[in-house]
């Protein structure tokens, strides 16, 4: 793929993007990293057009005068976002994998960052861990989806690909190492998978434990079924040996396959998953 066709498939992502987010909901999630990027600074009197939501309640009930609470930038935040491309989120509804949506809320991110002065580090989790640079904006998106297509996961139309191989399986071990990663100072991670086929209950406590981990479980009318009585392909129930796949059989009731906690934001593909995430953000 030619810089040219990617700034083509770019121009209508960001067409479809805004097409299927309003401004109002857009600038509300801007406020919501840039907070992450910012420390007190010092109390002042409330003034008319001043943001409600800085008010200092508690300060209001001694004083009996409005303060508002004042904040300068600590440094730009780098938002890590973690991309589950296992095989589970190849699964979708209408024409629209859970995959393709997460692919989009990442792009929306990119343009989000650039509003924000902040970077985007994108982790992709497929048979093996790819790592996008840091970048924002539509430079990032440029490089994201230029990375993408070298791995086939969409193609040089930047559609997803319709048979994206698998080779080798990834322990929930090195998952959760390349994720710890992360998890420092001035960085917020996002999480964006099904969770079929993630990481083990006991590494995904620990991450979700982090105030500064969201995470946010992309789902089809399948994954909600009242039972699951269809072949699910997965990413450690199946691999490419000799052209072949293996199936597993993953009918179980969706209580027991989702006990997740309200951490875990749920983003459903045949709604407005775009609104959805922006709603949950804020």
């Amino acid at each position: 793929m030619n810089i040219s066709e990617v700034k083509k498939v770019v121009s209508q992502i960001k067409a479809s993007l805004f097409k299927n987010s309003n401004s109002y909901s857009i600038g509300m999630l801007k406020s919501h990293f840039r907070g992450t990027g910012l420390q007190f600074k010092e109390h002042r009197v409330y003034a008319s057009g001043d943001e409600v939501r800085f008010i200092d309640w508690k300060l209001l009930a001694k004083t009996s005068v409005p303060h508002i609470k004042t904040f300068e930038e600590e440094r730009n935040v780098e938002i890590v976002v973690v991309l589950d491309a296992s095989m589970s989120m190849l699964n979708g509804y209408k024409g629209v994998s859970k995959l393709q949506a997460g692919i989009e809320l990442i792009c929306l991110l990119y343009l989000l960052s650039q509003e924000t002065k902040d970077y985007i580090h994108v982790v992709i989790l497929k048979d093996k861990i790819i790592n996008v640079p840091k970048k924002s904006g539509e430079e990032g998106i440029i490089q994201f989806i230029s990375l993408l297509e070298q791995h086939d996961i969409i193609n040089a139309n930047g559609k997803l690909g319709v048979d994206i191989h698998y080779e080798e399986v990834i322990s929930s071990e090195n998952l959760y190492r390349e994720v710890s990663k992360h998890l420092g100072k001035n960085k917020e991670i996002v999480l964006f998978s099904d969770f079929n086929d993630f990481l083990d209950t006991s590494d995904l406590d620990r991450l979700l434990y982090r105030r500064n981990v969201h995470a946010f479980q992309l789902l089809s009318p399948l994954d909600e079924a009242e039972t699951i009585p269809y072949m699910l392909y997965t990413r450690t129930s199946q691999v490419h040996k000799k052209g072949n796949l293996k199936k597993t059989n993953m009918s179980k009731p969706i209580e027991e396959k989702f006990k997740l906690g309200k951490k875990v934001k749920k983003i459903r593909i045949q709604e407005r998953y775009l609104e959805t995430f922006v709603r949950e953000m804020i």
